[in-house]
């Protein structure tokens, strides 16, 4: 009941504050991550690229959670409380990501692609100076089934099973991954396990919120596209959620694009009609119902225990 209670209370304090537009902890977390990247991984090719990598994860993550336990230890229990939900409030990040969304369908809907354009470069990793209208919609859509699962589902999901720890846990595993994640020549091994330490926390409450999107959108597609199209994604995360996700949005996603300079080939995913400006306003209520209906499920347990 605490924790279910802390959990609405971050909410809250998320909706009506947002996030800090200065001094974000894990905007400076990933400045010290990038700072000590550029140390440690001298010889992203070499045979202790990999183990250098994990010992970066480690030197990043362990100092913050051993603080943490710190804290708990010397403050009250209200104190404790207090702390959780103002940590939970940091790393949900729901308002932040709507309002980028809405950055995006806003001018695209108006027909200043160029401004829609310029906003969804803000949020996507992809390369975004040839993006159609489709594309920016295609884009923001997709980034907003997907972060949802990161930044709010599974800080969700871990808050609840390890309280504050386990999400600030995820979320500075997460940022690691986003920020060294990627096959290049750079971090294809100094990253791997930061990645594959995101995959095993994220494969279940990635799996909840695909479930989330399909109850909460047209199931019987969301379970089609998750079924056939999932599969076919890289990450074995982000396939059920962006599958499900488009699915139950009834619109098409995925496709290729360019990262970074590399043409990757992306599946397609989904069914329907290409993707618009409406379909960001419609990834965003899905989200929203996915919340309620999340809160609900939780609130069931509550009382069942």
């Amino acid at each position: 009941m605490t924790l279910y209670l802390f959990c609405l209370l971050g909410l809250l304090l998320d909706a009506v504050v947002g996030e800090p537009r200065r001094w974000h902890p894990l905007v400076g977390f990933g400045k010290l991550a990038d700072a000590l990247a550029r140390r440690v991984n001298r010889n992203p090719s070499g045979r202790w690229a990999v183990a250098a990598g994990g010992l970066a994860v480690v030197l990043l993550t362990v100092p913050v959670l051993a603080m943490l336990v710190v804290v708990f230890a010397l403050l009250p229990a209200w104190g404790d409380g207090m702390v959780s939900v103002i940590g939970l409030w940091l790393v949900v990040g729901r308002r932040s990501l709507v309002e980028h969304a809405l950055a995006v369908q806003v001018p695209l809907q108006a027909g200043e692609s160029a401004l829609a354009r310029e906003q969804v470069g803000r949020i996507v990793s992809r390369d975004c100076s040839a993006l159609d209208e489709a594309g920016i919609a295609r884009a923001a859509t997709e980034s907003v089934l997907e972060n949802g699962a990161d930044a709010l589902f599974a800080s969700l999901f871990w808050f609840v099973v390890a309280g504050l720890p386990g999400a600030l846990l995820h979320r500075l595993v997460n940022t690691l991954d986003a920020m060294w994640g990627y096959r290049n020549a750079r971090f294809e091994r100094f990253g791997k396990v930061a990645a594959r330490l995101d995959d095993v926390m994220g494969w279940l409450p990635a799996r909840l919120t695909a479930w989330g999107y399909a109850l909460c959108g047209h199931l019987p597609r969301a379970r089609r596209c998750w079924r056939r199209q999932a599969p076919a994604c890289d990450s074995p995360n982000a396939g059920p959620v962006m599958a499900a996700g488009a699915g139950a949005l009834g619109v098409l996603l995925g496709g290729p694009a360019h990262y970074h300079g590399q043409y990757k080939d992306k599946p397609v995913l989904g069914e329907g009609r290409p993707a618009t400006a409406e379909s960001i306003g419609a990834a965003i209520r899905l989200l929203h119902r996915t919340l309620l209906l999340w809160l609900g499920a939780m609130a069931c347990l509550v009382w069942l225990t």
